[in-house]
């Protein structure tokens, strides 16, 4: 797929200077970009890149000069990152053209497919399912009974959505997660054996949510696990039973959350952090990575440390952490010093 600066400028809003005819076939990073490929320039740290890239067509930031009587192809846009996004989106959707019905699948008689949807190979869609328009369901996705998947929302292959499941509008999943599986609910008896408690409630999936690939997200054991409108996660995150996810809440890889904990709003949560079970978390926390939460977290805070404490504080305390083999070699120094004073009296 070949496009020219014209036609980028023109979907972009920007400013060609140079060959507006100069044609582009495909994206790369500034520092290894080569002919035919089109690149950005936004921060002022990738400029030591800019001299030698042998990209044909560069989008830059107006706030960054274009170095004297280059030759190249350039388009001035206000923020060559956003610009950027903007392309990758296009050339997304143009790359997707995907439609139609591929056999072997298997649709349910009484499902309901929307309009200009596409089902690729050896696809499940079960009993009263419906699923909206636009939608693209990709080879070997299972979609059991009584779901539901809003317009627009594409499932890549191997997609699992259990019975009763809803999936809202203009959502992204990845390959291999699993929404709706069982929660991990067991009672032990009086010996001590656990019995499962059967989980019979569903996942609520908002709109423009991306779940990344072998993400796991479990049913209610009653009611629903709800993840909220444009909430994002990253690959091989685990939520519980009950989870509550609040809306544009971002959660890193590897991360866990316990059973019927709930997240506010605005939340951004780092790689591998984990959450206990039954407890809240405000709107606008920041969690960095690895880090562990057992208590309820106020709105605005910033956490670090296993168990999560507060961020500067933890800071503070890591300078005396990396120290210790030093401050103990001085105690002990001190105690010895202060033994033999005694013992002479």
């Amino acid at each position: 797929m070949e496009f020219t600066t014209a036609q980028i400028a023109e979907w972009i809003e920007g400013e060609i200077i140079g060959d507006a005819n100069t044609s582009v076939s495909g994206f790369g990073k500034i520092e290894e970009a080569g002919e035919g490929a089109l690149t950005f320039l936004a921060n002022e740290k990738y400029k030591v890149y800019l001299k030698d890239s042998k990209a044909s067509v560069i989008i830059i930031s107006e706030n960054l000069t274009i170095p004297d009587k280059d030759a190249r192809t350039f388009i001035r846009v206000k923020d060559a990152y956003a610009a950027m996004t903007r392309l990758l989106d296009l050339y997304k959707s143009l790359t997707q053209q995907k439609s139609g019905i591929e056999q072997p699948s298997s649709i349910h008689e009484s499902a309901e497919l929307g309009e200009d949807i596409y089902v690729g190979a050896f696809a499940y869609i079960g009993k009263n399912v419906k699923i909206g328009d636009n939608c693209k369901i990709y080879p070997h996705v299972f979609i059991d009974d009584n779901a539901v998947i809003g317009d627009n929302t594409v499932l890549y292959s191997g997609v699992k959505i259990y019975d009763n499941c809803v999936v809202g509008k203009s959502c992204i999943i990845h390959s291999g997660a699993i929404i709706g599986s069982d929660g991990f609910g067991f009672q032990p008896d009086q010996n001590g054996v656990f019995h499962k408690v059967q989980q019979v409630g569903n996942v609520v999936i908002g709109n423009q949510v991306e779940i990344g690939a072998c993400c796991t997200i479990d049913r209610a054991t009653m009611g629903s696990t709800t993840i909220e409108d444009g909430v994002k996660l990253d690959n091989q995150i685990q939520v519980a039973h009950n989870v509550v996810i609040g809306k544009n809440t971002v959660i890193a890889a590897q991360a866990g959350i316990a059973g019927s904990t709930k997240i506010g709003q605005n939340n951004m949560i780092g790689g591998q952090v984990g959450v206990a079970g039954h407890i809240k978390l405000g709107d606008f926390v920041h969690v960095q990575a690895q880090s562990g939460v057992n208590g309820n977290i106020a709105d605005h805070s910033k956490l670090y440390g296993s168990p999560a404490m507060d961020a500067s504080d933890f800071r503070k305390s890591y300078v005396y952490f990396r120290k210790l083999p030093e401050l103990m070699n001085k105690l002990n120094q001190l105690d010895k010093k202060f033994n033999q004073e005694r013992k002479n009296g």
